[in-house]
């Protein structure tokens, strides 16, 4: 079990050519930092560094030819009937100070907010990085700057909302250790073409790299044998927050630091009685201690991560989805199996069959758009992604993810979640 959580990160080190952590985190390789995407607790951190494909990533033949890599990658286009918008917003909370910083700055988080849109004409797609943060992306894991060229996104920067989509339903998304918010795109724009309201949250000083405004870049500082009790707590405060800066936008207020403008129609469009929250990885074990944390989370689904901490013995009597991968459920995974005993509200456990751990993130899609460059082999790709084609394990995550949310805050009853599907065989409910 070890070995298949700490997987994520050996993949990620090797999309990236090196690791994931910084190359000075705690005087560490790179490749030994990368290997902790989900960190275990203090006394298990050592057998993480065992993450199949890390410590071989920074070494990947054709790594150091990685000019020659092909066009630009791609993301699925969102299937839903909306154009999509998006925005960046940055916040700072003045009433905590930044639990990885040692001199006392108060805490500060960039989220996107993705949205059914309209007139998105003149309002350009948004890149899948800003300039600076991609930069940091590729020159600190060795790479030059166009070794890759990564994806532009469907999210129109700015533009207004669509009101024919009335109110919008949020839903949160927190990612992996280490990975940036950007990693949940592939799904978060299919939802906002759905007519939610996704908001994806970037962990400052957790994540490889985080761009404020101006360019400012802020990188990873927490020591890498956190235990992820500590982190899922810190994320779950940060979620809190979030929640209340969208209710002040529905109040009519703009809570950007720098008071850039909101997109026409945001604030009318907010609906605070309807919140979800998703997470994959690490981000789906943050996911019911935001719930235990803000009781406004009324439906909550975690993407193939292991449970830490003391959610996963309380109660909790709100929906929930757990969404695994083939190798990977509550009847191997003792903090699934304890986690689904204290869930009293309708729950789930599906698994995607022919899917890897890191089949649940962007890294799906993308990986093997870097195989070429980054020198891997088939088996290696299916190592680390399974059988599954990329496209089709994004199109079953994003309906069965939909139709949970759709039940749940939309109280629209979806066939899918009543047992399989001739359309989708891939998916196993576990009784």
């Amino acid at each position: 079990m070890r070995e298949r959580v700490a997987s994520t990160t050996g993949a990620l080190a090797v999309i990236l050519g090196a690791g994931i952590g910084t190359a000075n985190a705690a005087g560490k390789p790179a490749a030994a930092a990368a290997a902790k995407e989900v960190p275990l607790d203090a006394a298990d951190a050592a057998h993480a560094a065992d993450a199949p494909g890390a410590a071989h990533a920074a070494n990947a033949p054709g790594a150091a030819h990685a000019a020659n890599a092909p066009g630009a990658m791609t993301l699925p286009a969102p299937s839903g009937h909306y154009q999509v918008g998006v925005t960046n917003l940055h916040l700072r909370d003045t009433k905590r100070t930044d639990p990885w910083l040692p001199d006392g700055r108060p805490r500060e988080l960039m989220v996107s907010l993705w949205y059914p849109a309209t007139h998105t004409a003149g309002h350009p797609a948004a890149p899948y990085l800003e300039p600076a943060a991609a930069a940091h992306y590729l020159a600190s894991r060795g790479l030059p700057p166009n070794a890759v060229t990564l994806p532009t996104t469907a999210g129109h920067t700015g533009a207004p909302v669509d009101g024919k989509a009335g109110k919008l339903p949020v839903v949160l998304y927190s990612t992996g250790r280490g990975s940036d918010r950007a990693t949940g795109t592939a799904l978060a724009q299919d939802l906002a073409s759905r007519g939610y309201l996704v908001v994806t949250l970037d962990d400052t000083h957790d994540d490889g790299e985080v761009q404020f405004p101006g360019g400012r870049l802020e990188v990873a500082t927490m020591p890498p044998v956190t235990p992820a009790s500590r982190i899922i707590s810190v994320r779950a405060a940060d979620t809190r927050f979030v929640i209340d800066q969208l209710d002040a936008i529905a109040r009519g207020h703009n809570p950007d630091v720098e008071h850039a403008p909101l997109p026409h129609g945001l604030s009318h469009a907010v609906d605070m009685d309807r919140i979800g929250m998703f997470g994959a990885s690490l981000g789906g074990a943050v996911v019911p201690e935001a719930m235990h944390v803000d009781s406004r989370i009324r439906a909550g689904a975690n993407l193939d991560g292991q449970f830490f901490g003391p959610a996963k013995t309380r109660d909790l009597k709100r929906p929930f989805l757990l969404f695994s991968s083939q190798h990977h459920n509550r009847n191997d995974d003792s903090s699934w199996s304890t986690f689904w005993q204290h869930l009293h509200g309708e729950r789930f456990d599906l698994k995607l069959q022919g899917a890897e751990h890191l089949s649940f993130m962007d890294y799906e899609e993308l990986l093997p758009q870097m195989a070429g460059p980054l020198g891997y082999s088939s088996a290696q790709l299916v190592q680390m992604l399974g059988t599954i084609a990329p496209d089709r394990a994004i199109e079953i995550q994003r309906v069965y993810l939909a139709a949970f949310f759709d039940k749940e805050l939309r109280k629209h009853h979806s066939d899918l979640l009543d047992g399989p599907s001739r359309h989708y065989p891939e998916i196993k409910f576990i009784r």
